[in-house]
């Protein structure tokens, strides 16, 4: 470990942990541990979507896939910014609006069901653990790659880290935590950018122009079809991309740390533009990666291309900015896992054991303290996995993540808000339908089955051929939210659907977060 590296991730700690010290003496009752009391600007929690969704996965993985099969490794970029339109034209203001804490209440907004709420926090907590898992797998793997640091320890430096935040600072650190990582990443990605655009003289045409010599692709390299030769796999797995983050816990409760819906779609807005720009700037490090570091060392290091942008930092910008790359990703996971691990937390001590188990009556102070225990167990639950899970084949889990977003929450989030004959019943068979569809197309696919040793879980033949079954598993949602609907003899009520749908796109009655 270089001395640079040591002294910025001693920084890094050092300032998450200062973050979640004063965080910590404003955080007095569960408003304010769920939503930060509902406080932030439309700005501050922009950047805080954008941190939350510019993971790990988004900065080393991106740049990777565009340094090593060009144009296809630009479809997450594209996938990933176009999510943000669907977040906000359906699901932001009403969600908003229906919600307080968690997903979960805003589905509950017009199902009075303990069996709706109950598997709504379910699929918070698979989803979102799933998505920890990977989180955590990476970045041991990462840490160990870019520091030396063994597997395990960087695996329980992170989650240790993670769960201080959470039971301490709650939302307003977290959110503060994913505000400083974000503008320390774009900050990081804009000095990259720059030096990689001035070896090209600050010429798009002559950066395009040299990457088709620079990588074994050649001229194929600015064209698609190279990693994606199944067209409806692509497409498949865009759909994951486009419509998994409207569905994803630790994203949506996000909009419940504003104060109104307008703020919220402000925030939206905001959140475009950060994600937006950093996108753009992957086409720079992508291609500069893949023209200035090369393909054969850019594999290497990793095989999958995640240390591609380190590297880019190393060979343009020495020792001092891959220390700064190298510590803005071990920021970047930080943040992310603190936001997965408070949005479990939420969805077990809010919606299962408060709504649930001790059917709403409980104190602020219980609230805080059940939510508080819920995070450092779902924590504990999750590091434990991620240590026995160091060979394992991650990609899948992402995959699962997006798909059970995608195909369990989307579905439902919509036919809540407006379908005007939708019910109870409907919401369970759709929520099932998605869950249940999505964990066993995925483990049928080639991301567990894989005839080649060591590419997936089980050495095998797939017997889903697809790697990606979004394009299936979202219709499935719909169709078991439509059947379920129909066939119920269970009626819906006309009164509440009408209250639902005003109260969605009017926000009427709502004065503040906390009364929320």
């Amino acid at each position: 470990m270089s001395p640079f590296s040591l002294i910025l991730f001693l920084g890094i700690i050092l300032l998450t942990l200062t973050i979640t010290y004063y965080s910590s003496k404003k955080t007095k009752n569960a408003s304010d541990f769920y939503t930060a009391g509902g406080g932030l600007t439309a700005w501050q929690n922009g950047l805080a979507v954008a941190g939350d969704f510019m993971s790990a996965a988004s900065f080393l993985g991106i740049t990777g896939a565009i340094a090593l099969i060009g144009f296809d490794g630009f479809y997450m970029s594209i996938g990933n910014l176009v999510a943000f339109l669907v977040l906000l034209y359906l699901v932001s203001e009403p969600l908003r609006n229906l919600g307080k804490y968690t997903l979960a209440d805003m589905i509950s907004a017009r199902f009075k069901s303990k069996k709706v709420r109950g598997i709504a926090a379910a699929n918070t907590l698979v989803i979102s653990i799933f998505y920890m898992i990977a989180q955590l797998v990476g970045a041991g793997g990462l840490i160990k790659l870019l520091l030396g640091i063994d597997y395990g320890l960087s695996v329980l430096l992170v989650g240790v880290l993670m769960t201080i935040y959470v039971i301490f600072g709650g939302m307003r650190a977290t959110s503060w935590v994913q505000i400083t990582k974000a503008a320390l990443l774009l900050g990081g990605s804009s000095v990259l950018t720059f030096i990689v655009f001035s070896r090209y003289n600050f010429n798009i045409s002559e950066m395009f122009h040299h990457v088709k010599t620079a990588t074994p692709l050649g001229n194929g390299f600015l064209n698609p079809g190279n990693k994606y030769t199944n067209g409806l796999d692509m497409i498949s797995f865009n759909m994951s991309l486009v419509l998994g983050a409207a569905g994803l816990p630790h994203l949506l409760v996000r909009f419940f740390t504003v104060k109104d819906a307008a703020t919220a779609r402000k925030s939206v807005v905001y959140s475009t533009w950060f994600i937006g720009v950093f996108f753009i700037m992957t086409i720079f490090l992508g291609f500069g990666a893949a023209s200035f570091v090369g393909f054969d060392r850019i594999v290497e290091a990793n095989p999958a291309g995640n240390m591609a942008a380190p590297l880019l930092a190393l060979t343009v910008g020495g020792e001092f900015l891959f220390a700064f790359v190298s510590a803005v990703a071990f920021a970047t996971i930080l943040a992310v896992v603190s936001g997965l691990v408070l949005t479990s937390a939420s969805a077990f001590a809010h919606d299962i054991y408060g709504e649930i188990i001790k059917d709403g009556k409980m104190t602020e102070k219980q609230q805080v303290l059940v939510a508080r225990i819920s995070a450092i167990s779902v924590a504990a639950i999750s590091i434990v996995l991620a240590l026995f899970a160091q060979s394992l084949n991650v990609a899948f889990l992402s995959v699962l993540a997006l798909g059970i977003a995608a195909s369990a929450n989307l579905p439902v989030i919509l036919c809540t808000i407006y379908w005007k004959r939708f019910n109870a019943i409907g919401a369970i068979t759709g929520m099932l339908f998605g869950l249940i569809s999505s964990l066993v197309l995925v483990l049928l696919s080639p991301n567990v089955w894989n005839p080649q040793p060591g590419m997936g879980i089980f050495t095998g033949d797939p017997i889903f051929t697809m790697s990606n079954p979004t394009i299936f598993t979202v219709p499935l949602g719909f169709i078991g939210a439509y059947i379920g609907t129909m066939l119920s003899k269970a009626k819906e009520d006309k009164n509440i659907f009408a209250e639902v749908l005003f109260k969605s796109n009017t926000g009427y009655g709502i004065s503040s977060a906390k009364d929320h």
